[in-house]
């Protein structure tokens, strides 16, 4: 494999805070897919329990015997908050481009070079995020720190696609595809934000990256299993071309897998501190965030800083508020707080996919929930965990959602609903069905020309079972309802989804 030209800043960072390649660990972003279970494993550590305990203790008896601790716990989690998706990043960075888990649905690719997902998704996929069943992903981890990369694609005639740009905190930047581009093949520049220079006839300049390191996701319709093949062929024709080779014929992009390995919390308590420093250093912050950073500074969270520099009361306090920072965000998604609800229905914000400066959003309900948020133009994701009389959906109940005909979804390329685990994965079922849209075979049709699907976790009667949707028989569930280049409707909420009725 080709080494960069110049090593990742990372590695210029003193070697106490990026952790020896010898002693750093795979998975700050563990604590990110397993909040759960992130201070029951710190507990199984003897060294950390007494900080522990200490650390904790003001919560339980309500007092503080030190201000120093309690400011640098409430900065902290302020500090959690905004850099979460950096700590997220950093874990899905290293996992997608050194861990090649199962390559055929898991993202495994050197930087600048393409994963492409073999086949529709299924409950065999683990890793959250809330996947669709829709389309066949495409994903790239792009370095832009010494030139720009090339993205082209051929002709995709009326299929819909679209390639999400996002920047290292989570926030899109541009999109290249159907709605924003256009269908015919082309060829556009992704451009770092240090980058100035002119780019060769035919190549289309893109919206600036905000960072360095920058993330696509590619998505292209899937007309069913058969139309996969298809796909295939389409995705073999995507490609990322450094600029410095793109033109030159049979050129071969480098295969890296250099990337910065985030520290383990099971092996360093302070590990995601670390880790955020180190991308901090290798993505720069904006300017305007510069009186925010001075104040984490105060408590060693910067670019390039040293936590461990830190007094004992400080490092103790950035432990307790690494360890509540995952479940204050999942809490945050559940409580529905960043919605405006309809019927049960949570419709996103128009800021959704560019939160910018609202950091709890941006980690909570861009990162967290699904890696990244689609601009409301390109895709809305409405999400249900109630019924109709505002109760959390039941496992093992049985409901409906019936659109009547003059109320289908309104959209300009597809829509689809899916039911997803707590764990933001698709559900097992023995019918291997995981949405269930406009596009579906087999579907009965209301009188009324509506639709109505069943969600049940039993199969239901066979006059039914066309327009079933699997939920789960036991453990907490919900729905997402998918709408692609959704209509101006949707977007201001004015057509309102019905809800969700429990018949049994």
């Amino acid at each position: 494999m080709s080494e960069p030209s110049q090593p990742p800043v990372w590695r210029r960072i003193p070697e106490d805070l990026a952790g020896s390649a010898a002693s750093v660990a795979r998975a700050a972003g563990n604590m990110a897919r397993h909040p759960g279970s992130t201070i029951d494993r710190a507990r199984r550590l003897p060294g950390i329990v007494p900080a522990l305990g200490r650390a904790v203790k003001p919560v339980l008896t309500g007092r503080t015997a030190d201000w120093r601790g309690e400011y640098a716990y409430t900065l902290g989690e302020q500090a959690f908050v905004y850099g979460f998706p950096y700590i997220y990043y950093a874990q899905l960075r290293h996992d997608w481009v050194t861990q090649p888990r199962n390559p055929a649905t898991v993202p495994y690719a050197a930087v600048n070079h393409f994963w492409h997902a073999e086949r529709l998704l299924d409950a065999t996929y683990r890793d959250g995020g809330c996947p669709n069943n829709d389309t066949l992903y495409s994903a790239a981890w792009v370095n832009l720190g010494s030139e720009p990369v090339v993205l082209s694609h051929p002709d995709m005639g009326d299929r819909y696609f679209t390639f999400e740009l996002v920047g290292i905190t989570s926030d899109n930047f541009d999109y290249v595809g159907q709605r924003t581009t256009g269908s015919g093949a082309g060829s556009f520049a992704l451009v770092g934000p240090d980058w100035h220079g002119k780019l060769p006839a035919g190549v289309r300049r893109l919206h600036r990256a905000p960072s360095p390191w920058i993330l696509v996701l590619g998505r292209t319709l899937v007309d069913g299993p058969d139309d996969v093949p298809r796909v295939r062929e389409l995705q073999a024709q995507y490609r990322l071309t450094p600029l410095s080779l793109f033109g030159k014929r049979d050129a071969e992009v480098p295969e890296s897998r250099d990337v910065l390995t985030p520290i383990s919390a099971e092996e360093d308590p302070l590990g995601p501190w670390k880790t955020l420093n180190a991308m901090l250093a290798e993505n720069p912050p904006p300017s305007r965030h510069a009186l925010l950073l001075q104040q984490f500074a105060e408590i060693g969270v910067g670019p390039g800083l040293d936590v461990e520099a830190q007094p004992e009361t400080v490092r103790e306090s950035l432990t307790r508020a690494a360890a509540v920072g995952v479940p204050l965000l999942r809490q945050q998604i559940l409580s529905g707080d960043w919605a405006h609800l309809v019927h049960g229905w949570r419709y996103p914000p128009p800021q959704m996919g560019r939160f910018g400066d609202d950091f709890l959003k941006r980690a909570a309900d861009q990162a967290l929930i699904g890696v990244a948020a689609n601009d409301p133009a390109e895709a809305v994701y409405l999400l249900n965990f109630d019924d109709a009389e505002g109760k959390k959906l039941a496992p093992g109940g049985r409901y409906e959602l019936h659109f009547p005909g003059d109320a289908l979804p309104p959209v300009d390329a597809f829509w689809s609903l899916t039911a997803y685990g707590e764990d933001m994965n698709l559900i097992a079922n023995p019918a291997d069905r995981y949405s269930v849209g406009d596009r579906s075979t087999g579907l009965r049709w209301d009188a009324d020309g509506g639709l109505t699907v069943h969600l049940q976790s039993e199969a239901p009667a066979e006059e039914r079972e066309a327009n079933w949707l699997p939920t789960a028989g036991d453990g907490t569930w919900f729905v997402a309802l998918r709408m692609y280049r959704p209509r101006p409707e949707v977007i201001d909420a004015t057509w309102e989804c019905p809800p969700l009725t429990r018949v049994a």
